[in-house]
């Protein structure tokens, strides 16, 4: 699987021509901070958005947050890798 947080993708117009069967499967975490001011919550969802349209399995979730990590997203995180690693 793949982890993002408070990320997004800065090369997301070559995200299409990247895209292949190896990893077309891959499920993909996404989490980002609502109030993040180093990475702008609509770069993130534009991301995410990138990554749904061409098909990849993402599970989003946002905090009332700024660009740090809260025990929530850890907790969000713990149950998707428990999943996703059976």
């Amino acid at each position: 699987g793949l982890v993002g947080m408070s990320g997004y993708l800065p090369l997301a117009n070559t995200t299409a021509a990247e895209r292949h069967a190896a990893n077309h499967d891959t499920p993909i975490f996404l989490a980002h901070g609502r109030s993040d001011p180093v990475v702008p919550l609509a770069s993130a969802l534009a991301s995410r958005d990138t990554l749904v349209a061409l098909g990849y399995s993402v599970e989003w979730h946002d905090y009332p947050m700024p660009h740090s990590v809260c025990a929530q997203e850890i907790a969000d995180l713990n149950r998707w890798l428990l999943r996703v690693l059976k």
